[in-house]
This record gives structure tokens, sequence and C-alpha cells, in this order.
């Protein structure tokens, strides 16, 4: 019997252990045996609870985590067959989870990967990670954790990557860290954190990958970081770093990718650059302060690839770089190089042997002699060429039409003489284009019409001639055209104003001889920001059609020889912010519409011919902002335009009732000079109340400002930039502002805080944050302080709204919430604005403002000393996930594209999904996961805020059902809509005009 039963224990082994390899080799087995096949409880019940803290899981890829499978075999994990099938593996990786990571991932003691990367978990980083002293390798980047990182993370001494970049994690670099001996790619990229780089991380002897950048981390590179021999990647870029590079930072031979761009650092570069870096491909060093020159060791560097060097204050010649053949990229815009002679640029034919080159970028330096015809030999691969701002001269040779592939071409701000060449008309794909501020002459040339997805042209302040090519009109893409200051003549040709339909941010023809009428067909322009016209010799009446531009803010017709009345249709014209009438022939009465122009602030009718009473409203009541002089019939206004009084006509008044108002209006005098005299007491108060108040704001100060914000106090910080820091503030008349602090050691904050200016000052829409004033002053240390006040917005962002904030308790238990009504408000709002938004902001009553926003789309005039690439804290920025698919292939700001960033939007604002949420990879996109769900699946991609408002009351829908069914038809509509909107054809892509009227519809219905 003893024998038979050790036989029965043996077979039962036998069989058990068939059973284990059966249930590892099937993921399909689903019996009951497979629940008692062993593992430990803790892992078991420590998965579950990491289940229950994934709150969203749109794929159900936790739905095999149940009691029916075996948690070896459960979506993600991976055990060990040698420690009692312990859990070894959580790898759940871009599969678009939500919510937060448990603590109890710390009973998970032989973890040794744990891959959570490309999810959208919030929430802190568990201190009990530091439990797992087998973890290996933690990869937690791309989510949107938040906290600090845990310091007992340093427990994990066996981890070897450790990659928690692209979240929302603040605080400092715990030196702890330092004690992982074993890490070699170590990756803090792209998030919040602030303080010093401990120099015990130069202790990480291992280290191969080391990425601290973008963060806020200041102070000095520690020389420790000396010690990381084995590094290859090092990037400290987009920081607040200062100093020097420590010299021995060069003895670290093995550095493939080097990157310090976008910080404070000085001091020049070794002279033995190549010998240093041998592997050298990438060198990224632009936005600093470097001084002295390029090392002519670099023209050794065989394997380099990108070089950037940009805003610095490198000074000598660039040195041969004939053996650099895997060069693509090639800046070094603004900087002190060359020396204004013939053979600055010799290094430009060097280049004839990268095939791969596809940026070559030296503008705004000292560059001289003549245009490098060697440009014309370089690979067809070239898609940008930017040599503007320089002491070039002579004439631009034949050549361009080689260049096929190139999308931009700045030689602006040059000595460049001569006609442009008309074999530029052979660069098909050319999107920008540059030429103003030279001395070029000639005719236009008409071969410019081929350049059908040109998008910005400017050939203003040179000295061309002749008419303007017809042809022109065939750039259907064209958005911003600028002709002015030069000879140009003859009429204003119809067939221009009928092909650019697309121009929507400027035609400025302004100073040129032009003659005739302005064409009627400039009505057809509706979407245009700003026409400028001055200063030419065109007469006749304006034609009513003008009042269809109802886009403008700009209207600048000063200067010409137009007459007869303003045309009542100019009413339309309800934005316009910046109106120029003078120095005409105009004349009749001062349109009265004008007073209901809240938005304009600058008013110039001087020297013209009209006449009567001036209106005492609106604009009419800031003598400042409005001007009339020369109009020698006119009367009244306000008593600083110091016009005669308007006489009163007796007409046909009989002597009776002339003798019975004299003697009622002599009863009556005593009187009404009594109340008369009170009521001119209380407004004078009044407005020297409202004066002094006014006056106090646009005096604003440094000390103003730093009470406001109790000394820019961080509790008192809203957000961080490049180009500095916005604050929170109450001035001293108890009203909440923001203030925008601009980072006056940032290479360009200067000028980027004159073009902010330049455009703010001409912007007022109902849909942008109010700017308040400026403050252009010093502090108490004698340094440049700049900074911009705007108004405040008490409901913060449409993001936080959309995408609820999870960085306190108080917030998750109470998440913001937009209706669907509300959500189709704001959408129908944000129609009539540039789609191409930053930040939108709510105020109280949940309406949407932009508080950041395409610059060249406001500019009152063009900046043409700021760089196409200067970088601007307002400037042209195609959001990522938002902008337009041909943006990317170089074409610039169009409509077409503004038609694909809002239907985007409206597509993120219904889904709750962000256009960069990780789980839009491998060719999947917002777009498609909207357009693959339709019609059946609208409730399995609406937002859950959104569905939880089904039970509203849609006409007649008595039932829950019914209900449920009416709101997802209307989801349906308004998805059908986001898709028709964001086609990757931008031809193809719906009319705005038809949006509107259809998102109109739907709210209709909704609400009865």
């Amino acid at each position: 019997m003893r024998f038979l039963s050790v036989k029965f224990v043996l077979i039962y082994s036998v069989l058990n252990t068939i059973l284990i390899l059966c249930s590892s080799s099937s993921m399909q087995l689903n019996h009951p045996l497979t629940t008692r096949l062993g593992g430990n409880e803790t892992d078991r019940l420590a998965l579950l609870a990491i289940k229950a803290q994934i709150k969203h899981d749109p794929n159900q890829v936790t739905s095999s985590w149940n009691e029916s499978l075996h948690f070896c075999l459960w979506h993600g994990i991976t055990c060990s067959q040698r420690h009692r099938q312990r859990v070894t593996k959580l790898e759940l990786r871009s599969l678009a989870l939500g919510g937060s990571i448990s603590p109890h991932i710390g009973n998970l003691s032989f973890l040794r990967v744990l891959n959570l990367e490309n999810n959208s978990f919030t929430h802190q980083i568990p201190p009990q990670i530091g439990h797992l002293n087998r973890l290996q390798v933690l990869l937690l980047k791309e989510n949107s954790l938040t906290g600090t990182i845990p310091a007992n993370i340093s427990n994990c001494f066996k981890l070897i990557t450790l990659h928690l970049g692209e979240n929302n994690l603040v605080g400092k670099i715990s030196p702890k860290l330092s004690s992982l001996s074993k890490l070699q790619i170590f990756s803090l990229q792209y998030n919040n954190l602030t303080g010093e780089i401990p120099p015990s991380l130069g202790n990480l002897s291992s280290m191969e990958k080391f990425g601290l950048g973008p963060n806020y981390l200041e102070g000095s590179i520690p020389s420790s970081l000396c010690q990381l021999k084995k590094v290859t990647f090092f990037s400290l870029a987009v920081n607040r770093l200062s100093g020097i590079i420590p010299s021995c930072i060069y003895n670290l031979s093995g550095i493939v990718v080097f990157q310090v761009l976008l910080n404070q650092i000085q001091g020049s570069l070794p002279s033995n650059l190549n010998h240093a870096f041998p592997n050298l491909q990438d060198f990224a060093i632009s936005n600093n302060q470097f001084t002295g020159a390029i090392p002519s060791s670099i023209s050794n560097a065989t394997n380099l690839v990108n070089f950037q060097c940009a805003y610095n204050k490198l000074t000598g010649n660039v040195p041969n770089l004939r053996n650099l053949h895997n060069l693509v990229l090639f800046n070094v815009d603004f900087n002190n190089l060359g020396s204004g002679k013939l053979g600055d640029m010799s290094f430009v034919s060097d280049l004839i042997n990268a095939t791969r080159l596809a940026r070559l970028e030296y503008g705004y330096n000292k560059f001289g002699g003549t245009f490098p015809t060697s440009i014309f030999n370089l690979s067809t691969n070239l898609k940008t060429l930017v040599i503007g701002g320089n002491y070039l001269h002579g004439s631009i040779p034949t050549g361009l039409g080689n260049l096929v592939n190139l999308l931009v071409l700045s030689l602006e701000e040059n000595n460049f003489i001569g006609s442009i060449p008309a074999d530029i008309g052979k660069v098909l794909r050319l999107g920008l284009a540059f030429f103003y501020s030279n001395k070029l002459s000639g005719s236009i040339p008409s071969s410019l019409g081929n350049l059908t997805m040109l998008n910005s042209l400017y050939l203003d302040e040179n000295n061309l001639n002749g008419s303007i090519p017809s042809s022109l009109g065939e750039c259907h893409g064209l958005q911003d055209l600028d002709l002015s200051e030069n000879s140009l003549e003859g009429k204003i040709p119809q067939q221009l104003l009928n092909g650019l339909l697309s121009l929507s941010i400027s035609l400025n023809l302004s100073t040129n001889q032009f003659t005739g009428s302005l064409p009627v067909e400039i009505g057809k322009l509706k979407a245009l920001g700003k026409l400028d016209i001055s200063n030419n010799m065109l007469s006749g009446e304006l034609p009513s059609s003008l009042g269809s531009c109802q886009s403008l803010e700009v209207l600048h017709l000063q200067g010409n020889f137009f007459n007869g009345f303003i045309p009542s249709s100019m009413k339309e014209l309800r934005g316009i912010q910046d109106l120029d009438l003078s120095r005409n022939n105009f004349s009749g009465d001062i349109p009265q519409f004008f007073e209901g122009f809240r938005n304009l602030e600058n008013l110039n009718l001087s020297f013209n011919q009209f006449w009567g009473a001036v209106p005492i409203d609106g604009v009419f009541k800031n003598a400042s902002a409005t001007s009339v002089a020369g109009n020698t019939r006119l009367c009244g206004g306000i008593a600083n335009f110091r016009l005669p009084v308007c006489k009163s006509h007796g007409g046909g008044l009989s002597r009776e009732m002339k003798l019975m108002i004299s003697l009622v209006s002599g009863f009556t005098l005593l009187g009404l000079a009594m109340v008369l005299s009170f009521f001119l007491l209380c407004k004078k108060m009044k407005e020297t109340k409202l004066s002094t108040l006014e006056n106090s704001i646009l005096q604003v100060s440094y000390a103003t400002l730093l009470k406001a914000t109790d000394g820019f106090s961080s509790s008192n910080l809203i957000g961080v930039g490049a180009f500095g820091s916005v604050y929170k503030g109450i001035l001293v008349d108890d009203r909440v502002v923001a203030v925008k602090v601009l980072n006056m050691l940032h290479q360009g904050a200067s000028k980027s805080f004159m073009a902010e200016c330049k455009a703010l000052r001409n912007i007022r829409h109902r849909n942008l944050v109010k700017i308040l004033t400026v403050c252009s002053s010093n502090d108490f240390s004698g340094n440049d302080f700049r900074a911009l006040v705007y108004e405040f917005m008490d409901n913060g962002s449409l993001d936080e709204w959309l995408h609820p904030s999870t960085r306190n308790e108080e917030v998750i238990e109470a998440p913001k919430s937009l209706s669907l009504v509300q959500r189709l408000n704001i959408a129908i709002e944000f129609i009539v604005i540039s789609s191409q938004v930053i930040n939108v902001l709510l105020d109280n009553d949940l309406t949407g403002h932009v508080s950041d926003f395409g610059l060249s789309r406001f500019l009152s005039e063009p900046t043409n000393n700021v760089s196409i690439n200067q970088s601007s804290s307002i400037g042209i920025k195609g959001s990522v996930g938002y902008a337009a698919p041909e943006y990317g292939m170089g074409s610039g700001v169009s409509t077409y594209g503004d038609v694909y960033s809002f239907g985007i939007l409206l597509l993120e604002m219904f889904t709750g999904k962000r256009p960069t949420d990780p789980m839009f990879s491998d060719g999947l996109n917002l777009h498609y996961f909207v357009k693959t769900a339709l019609p059946e699946g609208v409730a399995d991609i609406a937002d859950l805020l959104v569905l939880q408002g089904r039970n509203i009351n849609v006409e007649e829908a008595h039932t829950q059902s019914m209900r449920e069914q009416k709101i997802d038809g209307y989801l349906t509509s308004i998805f059908e809509i986001g898709i028709a909107c964001s086609v990757e054809s931008p031809t193809n892509r719906k009319d705005i005009s038809d949006v509107a009227s259809e998102l109109h519809t739907i709210r209709g219905n909704l609400l009865g």
C-alpha cells in the first residue's frame, strides 16, 4: 500500500506539471483547474488592486484579469517558473489606460520589469516602488504623472533603465538616485523639475543615455558629470542652466548626441571638438551666450548630421565643411560670424557633397560678398535656405530653379540689386519667400504665378516697378502679400483680387504709384485681416463691396485721392481696430456708425472735406485715438477737438413762436443753469476719477507689479514658458490680472517683447484675452524689466475642463465638467477666430478666450527685423496634434489649416481625447479613431462627462432610451462635422460657413 501511495503521489505530480505547462502555452485555457495552479496569493491580490485603480480601459485589456484564469495568464503579466510563479514582468504599454498607479505595486516583490509607458496614468508615482529591489527596468514615460520623484527609488539598486520623461513631475532631483550604480538609461526629459543638477549623479558610471531637459533646472553643469565615461546621449536642453561647460565634459569621447540649447550657458567651444567627440552626430548649443569661433576641427566630424549654433555671439569665419557628407541641418543664424567681405561664404561650396542637406541657415550675421552661386549645386533635398540679414550685394543670379524642393527662401535685408530671377517660378513647392529690404529693381516676374503653394510673399522696401502681374492671382494659397514701398504703377488688377480669395493675413500695396479706383472685387476678400493701400494715387469713390470684408481689423486708405461719401456698407466692419482715411477728399457727414465700432482704437479722418457735427460716443470720446484736423466744415464733438459749436437753424419758425421760446427760456434759465452746473460738476469729478485710474494703469511700474504678485511669489506662478513666466496679481484697485514677465536674459526676448506689443496694440476681439497695459522699466538692481498685464480668466483653460486636473484630491472629487450644450457654445464661439490657438481660457460665463495665437495673423505691419525662425512669445506655433498635415511639408498658415485645426479641436471637445493621446500611434490618429467608430460606436468614443448628461430634456423624448438615442444622433452629427473639417486634403475640407450653420442647427434642435 505504501508503494501504491508513493506511486500515486508521483503520478499526481506529473499530471500537475503537465497542467502547468499547458496553462503556460495556451492563453485560451478557461477551466476552473487553472485557478488552482499555485502561485503567490500576494501577487494575485496586488494585481487586482492595480486593476481597481485603472479607471479608463477603452481596449478592455484588463478584462482577462479575473478568476477564470490564473493571474500568470492575464494580459501583460509574465511569471517566473522558478519561484512558484511569481510575477516578474508587468507590461501594459501604449494601451490608453487611465487612472493612478496603485501603491500595491510594491507587493510584487519579484518584479523585474515595470512598463506602463505611453498611457494616461495620473497622480503621483507611488513610493512603494522603492520596495522592488529586484526591479531592473522602470518605464513610466509619456503619461500625466504628477508630484515629485520618490527618493526611495534609489532602493531599486538593480535598476538599469529609469525613464520618467514626458510627465508633469515637479520638485528637485534627489541626490539619492546616485546610488543606482547599474543605471544605464536615465531620462527625466519633458517635466517641470527645478533646482540644480545633483553633483552625485556623476557616480552613475554605467550611464549611457543621460537626459534632463526640457525642465526648469538651474545652476551650473557639475564637473562631476565628467565621470560618465560611457555616455553616448547627453542632453540638458531647454533649462535655465548658466556658467560654462566644464572642460572635462569634452573628454567624454563616446558622445553621439550633445544638446544644451536654450539655456544661459557662456564660454567658448574647444578647439579640438572633433577629437573630443569623434562619434558626434548631433551638436545643438543654440540660444545661449557662447562666444569665440566655431572650431576648425569640426571639419573632421564626418559623422555629423545636425549642427545648431544659432542665437549666440560667435565670431570669425565658418570653417571648412567639405568632409561633412552626412550633414542634414546647418544653422548658425543670429551670430556675429563673417567680416562683411568677399570670401566669407566659401564654406557653402564645401557642402556640395552633403547630399542629404535639408536646412542651410546662416542669416543675420555679418557675411559679405555676393550671392554664392554654389548654392544652386547643393542637394535637391534642400528645403530651407536662410541668408537674410547679412551684407550681401550684387544681383541674385539665375539658378534658384535648381532647388526644386525648397519650401522657405529668406533673402531679405541685404543689398541685392537687379531683378528677381524668373526661374524662381520653377520652385513649385515654395511656401515662404522673403525678398524685402533690398534694392531690387525691374518688374515682378510673372512666373511667380506658378507657385501655387506660396503662402507668404514679401517684396516690400525695394525699387520694383511696372504693374502687378495678373498671374499672381494664380497663387491660390497666398495668405500674406506685401508689395509696399516700391515704384509699382498702373491699376490694381481685378484678376489679383479674384484669384487671391485665400488672403487672410494682409494685403499691403502701400507707398507705390497705383492709379484708378479700388476694384469692386475687393469685397471678395472676406477673410482679410489687414488692407493697406495708403500713399498711392488711387481715386474715385469707395465701392460698397468693401463692407463685405468683415474680417478686417486694419484698413489704411490714407494719402490717396478718394472722394465721395463713406459707403454705408462699411457699418459691417465691426471688428475694425485701426481705420485711417486721412489725406483724401472724402465728404459728407462723418458716419454715425463709427460710434458703434467697439474695437476701434485709432480713427484718422483728418484732411478731408467732411462737414457737419462730429459724433461724441465710442472712439470719438478719446481725442488721442481720433483725429479730425483739416476738415474746415466740421463742428461740435468733445472739447479737445476745439471745433466751433454747431449752429442751430431757425428754419420756418414764426416770430411769435420764437418769442414764446424766448420767454419760456427766460423763466427756466436760472433753474437750468443750476441743474447744468450740478451735472457738469458731477461729470467732471467722474471723468477726473476715471482719468486718474486710467493713467495709473497705463503708468504701472515695476514696484506696482512686484507688490501685486507678492514679490513674484511662486505661489502666484500660473505658468512658465521659454520667454518668461506668468503670475497672478492683484492691483491697487483690487483688479485681478495675469502678469507676463519676460526673461530678459533669453536671447531675443527684447525683440519678442517689441513684436508682441506691436501685435497686441491692434488686437481687439471678444474672444481674445484683453491686454490691460505693459511695463518697460528697470528692477531695483537696475536690470531691464519687461512685462505685459492681461485680464485674468477665472475659470482657467479649456484644456483643464476637457481633461480635468488631478493635482489634488479636492479636484479629483469634483472634476470640472462641461455639458453638451456648453461645449457646443464654445465650439461655435471659436469659429470666428483662428483655430491655431495655443491656450484657450474661460471667463466667468465659460466664454472662450485665446491667450496666445499666431503672431503673423495679427501684426499691423511686417516686422522686418525679425527672422522667420526667431522665437517669439506669441509667434506662429502650429500646436502639435492640431497643425494641418500640409504644415509638416512646409506649407504656411492657411484658412484650410484653420479649418483642420478647428475640426481636431471639435473632436477633442466631444471625445475628451487629446490629439496627442498616447493611444494614437502606428497610423492611428484622432480623426480616424472617430471616423471608424461612427455611427454605431458613438457612445464608445464620446466623453463620459457628455454621455452622463444624456438625461436632459430634448424635444419629445420621454423615456431614457429615446433621450439617449437623440443625444447620440446629435453627437454623431458633431463628429461628422469634425471629420469633414480634418480630412487630409486641404481643398476637401468643409467650408467654415457651413460648419457654423450646421452647429447652430444642432444647438437649436438640442434646446428645442
